[in-house]
Protein backbone atom coordinates (compact mmCIF):
# COMPACT_ATOMS: atom_id res chain seq x y z
CA UNK A 1 0.00 0.00 0.00
CA UNK A 2 1.49 3.33 -1.05
CA UNK A 3 0.82 6.89 0.06
CA UNK A 4 0.54 9.48 -2.71
CA UNK A 5 2.75 12.47 -1.77
CA UNK A 6 1.12 15.78 -0.91
CA UNK A 7 -2.02 14.56 0.87
CA UNK A 8 -2.99 17.21 3.44
CA UNK A 9 -2.77 16.06 7.05
CA UNK A 10 -6.33 15.98 8.43
CA UNK A 11 -5.83 13.14 10.85
CA UNK A 12 -6.70 15.22 13.86
CA UNK A 13 -9.09 13.84 16.47
CA UNK A 14 -11.09 16.95 17.29
CA UNK A 15 -14.56 16.88 18.81
CA UNK A 16 -16.31 17.48 15.49
CA UNK A 17 -15.71 17.54 11.76
CA UNK A 18 -17.58 19.64 9.19
CA UNK A 19 -17.88 18.44 5.59
CA UNK A 20 -19.48 19.88 2.46
CA UNK A 21 -21.01 17.40 0.00
CA UNK A 22 -22.08 18.52 -3.47
CA UNK A 23 -22.64 16.87 -6.82
CA UNK A 24 -23.93 17.08 -10.40
CA UNK A 25 -22.99 20.69 -11.13
CA UNK A 26 -23.06 20.00 -14.91
CA UNK A 27 -21.04 22.91 -16.27
CA UNK A 28 -22.45 23.84 -19.69
CA UNK A 29 -20.52 25.70 -22.38
CA UNK A 30 -22.16 28.33 -24.58
CA UNK A 31 -20.41 26.82 -27.58
CA UNK A 32 -18.90 23.34 -27.70
CA UNK A 33 -15.64 22.64 -29.59
CA UNK A 34 -17.01 19.69 -31.55
CA UNK A 35 -14.69 17.87 -33.91
CA UNK A 36 -15.56 15.26 -36.52
CA UNK A 37 -14.90 12.35 -34.19
CA UNK A 38 -17.20 13.94 -31.61
CA UNK A 39 -20.08 13.93 -34.08
CA UNK A 40 -19.82 10.15 -34.36
CA UNK A 41 -19.79 9.57 -30.61
CA UNK A 42 -22.10 9.68 -27.62
CA UNK A 43 -21.45 13.41 -27.39
CA UNK A 44 -23.96 13.94 -30.19
CA UNK A 45 -26.70 12.22 -28.19
CA UNK A 46 -25.64 14.26 -25.17
CA UNK A 47 -25.84 17.48 -27.19
CA UNK A 48 -29.35 16.57 -28.41
CA UNK A 49 -30.39 15.92 -24.80
CA UNK A 50 -28.84 19.21 -23.76
CA UNK A 51 -30.09 21.53 -26.49
CA UNK A 52 -33.26 19.89 -27.78
CA UNK A 53 -34.67 17.73 -24.96
CA UNK A 54 -34.62 20.17 -22.08
CA UNK A 55 -31.44 19.65 -20.05
CA UNK A 56 -30.10 23.12 -20.89
CA UNK A 57 -33.39 24.63 -19.69
CA UNK A 58 -33.22 22.70 -16.41
CA UNK A 59 -29.70 24.05 -15.88
CA UNK A 60 -30.34 27.53 -17.31
CA UNK A 61 -29.17 29.21 -14.08
CA UNK A 62 -26.36 26.73 -13.37
CA UNK A 63 -23.59 29.26 -13.88
CA UNK A 64 -25.01 31.61 -11.24
CA UNK A 65 -25.70 28.72 -8.86
CA UNK A 66 -22.19 27.33 -9.27
CA UNK A 67 -20.56 30.68 -8.59
CA UNK A 68 -22.78 31.14 -5.55
CA UNK A 69 -21.80 27.66 -4.37
CA UNK A 70 -18.11 28.52 -4.73
CA UNK A 71 -18.63 31.70 -2.71
CA UNK A 72 -20.60 29.87 -0.01
CA UNK A 73 -17.93 27.18 0.34
CA UNK A 74 -15.18 29.78 0.60
CA UNK A 75 -17.09 31.70 3.25
CA UNK A 76 -18.11 28.71 5.36
CA UNK A 77 -14.75 26.94 5.08
CA UNK A 78 -15.72 23.29 5.67
CA UNK A 79 -12.79 21.14 6.72
CA UNK A 80 -13.16 18.96 3.62
CA UNK A 81 -15.13 19.11 0.36
CA UNK A 82 -16.70 16.00 -1.16
CA UNK A 83 -17.65 16.04 -4.84
CA UNK A 84 -19.52 12.99 -6.06
CA UNK A 85 -19.26 13.60 -9.79
CA UNK A 86 -20.75 15.04 -12.96
CA UNK A 87 -18.72 18.21 -13.26
CA UNK A 88 -19.59 18.33 -16.97
CA UNK A 89 -22.40 17.89 -19.44
CA UNK A 90 -20.47 16.41 -22.36
CA UNK A 91 -17.08 15.54 -20.86
CA UNK A 92 -15.10 18.38 -22.47
CA UNK A 93 -11.91 19.61 -20.82
CA UNK A 94 -13.20 23.18 -20.78
CA UNK A 95 -16.07 22.04 -18.53
CA UNK A 96 -13.65 20.33 -16.12
CA UNK A 97 -11.40 23.39 -15.96
CA UNK A 98 -14.31 25.65 -14.98
CA UNK A 99 -15.70 23.22 -12.39
CA UNK A 100 -12.34 22.48 -10.77
CA UNK A 101 -11.50 26.17 -10.54
CA UNK A 102 -14.79 27.25 -8.97
CA UNK A 103 -15.18 24.27 -6.62
CA UNK A 104 -11.72 24.77 -5.15
CA UNK A 105 -9.80 21.83 -6.60
CA UNK A 106 -7.53 23.94 -8.82
CA UNK A 107 -4.07 24.39 -7.28
CA UNK A 108 -5.36 22.67 -4.13
CA UNK A 109 -7.12 25.85 -3.03
CA UNK A 110 -9.25 23.80 -0.61
CA UNK A 111 -8.92 20.20 0.61
CA UNK A 112 -11.32 17.74 -0.97
CA UNK A 113 -12.05 14.45 -2.66
CA UNK A 114 -13.64 13.87 -6.08
CA UNK A 115 -14.97 10.98 -8.15
CA UNK A 116 -16.17 11.17 -11.77
CA UNK A 117 -19.78 10.88 -12.87
CA UNK A 118 -21.15 9.21 -15.99
CA UNK A 119 -21.11 12.56 -17.86
CA UNK A 120 -17.45 13.01 -16.94
CA UNK A 121 -16.52 9.54 -18.19
CA UNK A 122 -18.68 9.82 -21.29
CA UNK A 123 -16.06 8.70 -23.85
CA UNK A 124 -13.44 5.99 -23.68
CA UNK A 125 -10.68 8.20 -25.09
CA UNK A 126 -11.18 10.95 -22.48
CA UNK A 127 -11.23 8.35 -19.72
CA UNK A 128 -7.97 6.88 -20.98
CA UNK A 129 -6.40 10.35 -21.11
CA UNK A 130 -7.32 10.93 -17.46
CA UNK A 131 -8.86 14.31 -18.24
CA UNK A 132 -11.12 14.47 -15.17
CA UNK A 133 -8.41 13.10 -12.89
CA UNK A 134 -5.89 15.69 -14.09
CA UNK A 135 -8.16 18.67 -13.54
CA UNK A 136 -9.24 17.41 -10.11
CA UNK A 137 -5.75 16.15 -9.32
CA UNK A 138 -5.47 17.80 -5.91
CA UNK A 139 -8.68 16.02 -4.86
CA UNK A 140 -7.41 12.70 -6.18
CA UNK A 141 -4.58 12.29 -3.68
CA UNK A 142 -4.65 9.48 -1.17
CA UNK A 143 -3.67 5.94 -0.32
CA UNK A 144 -3.79 3.50 -3.26
CA UNK A 145 -2.98 -0.09 -4.12
CA UNK A 146 -1.14 -1.45 -7.16
CA UNK A 147 -0.62 2.07 -8.58
CA UNK A 148 -4.24 2.03 -9.77
CA UNK A 149 -6.17 5.31 -9.83
CA UNK A 150 -9.24 3.87 -8.06
CA UNK A 151 -10.07 3.24 -5.33
CA UNK A 152 -8.14 5.57 -3.05
CA UNK A 153 -8.59 6.65 0.56
CA UNK A 154 -8.09 9.92 2.42
CA UNK A 155 -7.89 10.24 6.20
CA UNK A 156 -9.99 13.20 7.37
CA UNK A 157 -10.25 13.51 11.13
CA UNK A 158 -11.98 10.38 12.48
CA UNK A 159 -13.02 9.28 8.98
CA UNK A 160 -11.62 7.42 6.04
CA UNK A 161 -13.13 8.81 2.83
CA UNK A 162 -12.84 6.09 0.20
CA UNK A 163 -13.30 7.10 -3.45
CA UNK A 164 -14.66 4.51 -5.88
CA UNK A 165 -15.13 5.07 -9.60
CA UNK A 166 -18.55 3.72 -10.57
CA UNK A 167 -18.74 5.44 -14.00
CA UNK A 168 -17.79 4.00 -17.37
CA UNK A 169 -18.20 4.92 -21.04
CA UNK A 170 -21.24 3.41 -22.78
CA UNK A 171 -21.86 3.24 -26.52
CA UNK A 172 -25.65 3.29 -26.68
CA UNK A 173 -27.25 6.75 -26.37
CA UNK A 174 -29.80 5.64 -23.78
CA UNK A 175 -27.34 3.64 -21.67
CA UNK A 176 -26.42 5.56 -18.48
CA UNK A 177 -25.43 2.52 -16.45
CA UNK A 178 -22.30 2.34 -14.36
CA UNK A 179 -19.89 -0.37 -13.32
CA UNK A 180 -17.10 -0.69 -10.75
CA UNK A 181 -15.51 -3.78 -12.27
CA UNK A 182 -14.05 -6.83 -10.57
CA UNK A 183 -10.48 -5.52 -10.47
CA UNK A 184 -11.52 -2.37 -8.60
CA UNK A 185 -13.76 -4.40 -6.29
CA UNK A 186 -10.82 -6.63 -5.39
CA UNK A 187 -8.59 -3.62 -4.71
CA UNK A 188 -11.34 -2.00 -2.64
CA UNK A 189 -11.66 -5.08 -0.44
CA UNK A 190 -7.91 -5.12 0.15
CA UNK A 191 -7.75 -1.36 0.74
CA UNK A 192 -10.55 -1.41 3.32
CA UNK A 193 -8.85 -4.34 5.04
CA UNK A 194 -5.56 -2.43 5.36
CA UNK A 195 -6.87 0.92 6.62
CA UNK A 196 -6.41 1.57 10.32
CA UNK A 197 -9.17 2.47 12.78
CA UNK A 198 -11.85 4.98 11.95
CA UNK A 199 -15.25 5.16 10.29
CA UNK A 200 -15.18 4.34 6.58
CA UNK A 201 -17.25 6.48 4.21
CA UNK A 202 -17.66 5.44 0.58
CA UNK A 203 -17.80 8.20 -2.04
CA UNK A 204 -19.11 7.24 -5.47
CA UNK A 205 -21.41 8.63 -8.14
CA UNK A 206 -24.11 5.97 -8.46
CA UNK A 207 -26.78 5.37 -5.82
CA UNK A 208 -27.69 2.31 -3.79
CA UNK A 209 -31.41 2.98 -4.11
CA UNK A 210 -33.80 5.78 -5.02
CA UNK A 211 -35.44 8.20 -2.59
CA UNK A 212 -38.53 5.95 -2.46
CA UNK A 213 -36.42 2.93 -1.54
CA UNK A 214 -36.80 1.27 -4.94
CA UNK A 215 -33.89 0.19 -7.17
CA UNK A 216 -32.44 2.63 -9.69
CA UNK A 217 -33.92 2.44 -13.20
CA UNK A 218 -32.45 -0.32 -15.32
CA UNK A 219 -30.97 2.14 -17.85
CA UNK A 220 -29.32 4.20 -15.07
CA UNK A 221 -28.30 1.58 -12.53
CA UNK A 222 -24.95 0.42 -11.23
CA UNK A 223 -24.53 -3.00 -12.83
CA UNK A 224 -22.47 -4.56 -10.05
CA UNK A 225 -24.25 -2.81 -7.17
CA UNK A 226 -24.77 -5.96 -5.09
CA UNK A 227 -21.09 -6.83 -5.25
CA UNK A 228 -20.06 -3.30 -4.24
CA UNK A 229 -22.53 -3.28 -1.34
CA UNK A 230 -21.13 -6.62 -0.19
CA UNK A 231 -17.53 -5.41 -0.27
CA UNK A 232 -18.49 -2.17 1.50
CA UNK A 233 -20.38 -4.00 4.23
CA UNK A 234 -17.56 -6.50 4.77
CA UNK A 235 -15.05 -3.62 4.91
CA UNK A 236 -16.90 -1.72 7.64
CA UNK A 237 -18.36 1.13 5.57
CA UNK A 238 -20.85 3.11 7.68
CA UNK A 239 -21.96 5.71 5.12
CA UNK A 240 -22.30 5.83 1.32
CA UNK A 241 -22.26 9.32 -0.26
CA UNK A 242 -23.31 9.72 -3.89
CA UNK A 243 -24.90 11.89 -6.55
CA UNK A 244 -26.40 10.92 -9.97
CA UNK A 245 -29.94 11.65 -8.82
CA UNK A 246 -30.61 15.39 -8.84
CA UNK A 247 -33.03 15.55 -5.90
CA UNK A 248 -31.34 15.25 -2.51
CA UNK A 249 -32.40 12.49 -0.11
CA UNK A 250 -31.04 10.15 2.55
CA UNK A 251 -31.66 6.73 4.06
CA UNK A 252 -30.84 5.43 7.52
CA UNK A 253 -29.16 2.07 7.89
CA UNK A 254 -31.65 -0.80 8.04
CA UNK A 255 -34.37 -2.26 5.84
CA UNK A 256 -31.78 -4.10 3.78
CA UNK A 257 -29.18 -1.33 3.97
CA UNK A 258 -26.05 -2.17 6.02
CA UNK A 259 -25.05 1.51 6.16
CA UNK A 260 -26.56 4.98 5.91
CA UNK A 261 -26.86 6.63 2.48
CA UNK A 262 -26.87 10.30 1.45
CA UNK A 263 -27.60 11.58 -2.07
CA UNK A 264 -26.27 15.12 -2.52
CA UNK A 265 -28.67 15.95 -5.34
CA UNK A 266 -27.67 18.57 -7.90
CA UNK A 267 -26.12 21.81 -6.68
CA UNK A 268 -27.14 23.69 -9.84
CA UNK A 269 -30.37 22.30 -11.37
CA UNK A 270 -33.15 24.88 -11.26
CA UNK A 271 -35.52 24.23 -8.37
CA UNK A 272 -33.44 21.39 -6.95
CA UNK A 273 -30.19 23.24 -6.32
CA UNK A 274 -28.74 22.42 -2.94
CA UNK A 275 -25.79 20.84 -1.20
CA UNK A 276 -25.20 19.23 2.17
CA UNK A 277 -23.13 20.46 5.08
CA UNK A 278 -22.51 17.67 7.58
CA UNK A 279 -21.14 17.98 11.11
CA UNK A 280 -19.92 14.68 12.51
CA UNK A 281 -19.68 14.37 16.28
CA UNK A 282 -18.81 10.90 17.49
CA UNK A 283 -21.08 8.58 15.53
CA UNK A 284 -23.76 11.23 14.90
CA UNK A 285 -24.06 13.07 11.60
CA UNK A 286 -25.99 16.33 11.75
CA UNK A 287 -26.91 17.50 8.24
CA UNK A 288 -27.93 20.96 7.08
CA UNK A 289 -29.15 21.38 3.51
CA UNK A 290 -28.13 24.68 1.96
CA UNK A 291 -30.35 25.76 -0.94
CA UNK A 292 -29.73 28.33 -3.67
CA UNK A 293 -31.98 31.38 -3.67
CA UNK A 294 -31.78 32.93 -7.17
CA UNK A 295 -33.34 36.24 -6.09
CA UNK A 296 -30.65 36.72 -3.43
CA UNK A 297 -27.94 35.01 -5.45
CA UNK A 298 -26.74 32.93 -2.52
CA UNK A 299 -27.17 29.65 -0.66
CA UNK A 300 -29.17 29.70 2.58
CA UNK A 301 -29.99 27.07 5.24
CA UNK A 302 -33.01 24.87 4.60
CA UNK A 303 -33.99 21.50 6.07
CA UNK A 304 -31.99 19.41 8.53
CA UNK A 305 -31.70 15.74 9.45
CA UNK A 306 -29.61 13.52 11.71
CA UNK A 307 -28.14 10.08 11.05
CA UNK A 308 -26.65 7.70 13.59
CA UNK A 309 -23.64 5.98 12.06
CA UNK A 310 -22.16 2.72 13.16
CA UNK A 311 -19.03 3.28 15.22
CA UNK A 312 -16.81 1.77 12.49
CA UNK A 313 -13.67 -0.29 12.94
CA UNK A 314 -11.55 0.69 15.90
CA UNK A 315 -7.77 0.67 15.89
CA UNK A 316 -7.85 -2.39 18.12
CA UNK A 317 -9.96 -4.44 15.73
CA UNK A 318 -8.69 -3.13 12.39
CA UNK A 319 -5.71 -5.44 12.34
CA UNK A 320 -7.39 -8.40 13.99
Amino acid sequence: MTQVPGLPDHASTGASLRLAHFSDVHVCLEKYPFRVRDVFSKRTAGWVNLRLLGRAWRFRHADNALRALAHDLDERQPEHRIFSGDASCLGFDEEFVTAADLLGAKANRAPGIAVPGNHDHLLRRTVQSGMFEQRFGSWQEGIRLDKAIYPFAQRVGPLWLVAVNSSRPNLLPWDATGSVGQDQLDRLARLLDQLDGGMRVLVTHYPVRLDNGKPEWRSRRLRDLEKLVGVAEQGGVVLWMHGHRHRAYHHEAGDGLPFAVICAGSATQTGRWSYGEYTIEGNMLHAQRRTFQPQQGCFVPSDTFTLRLASGLTAATAGA
